[in-house]
């Protein structure tokens, strides 16, 4: 069973977004693609 799938099953997965660089530690690897994300997310949420 894959991570997601998983994730899927036992938790509510509001958005789930797969960016090519980055990892486990989104944060401090690429925070302007997580920023760009999070405003996209609360963009499409108004």
């Amino acid at each position: 069973m894959t991570v997601r799938r998983r994730a899927e099953r036992d938790h509510y997965v509001v958005r789930w977004t797969e960016l090519d660089p980055g990892g486990h530690f989104l944060a401090t690897e690429a925070p302007d693609l997580l920023v760009g994300d999070v405003r996209e997310f609360f963009a499409k949420t108004r």
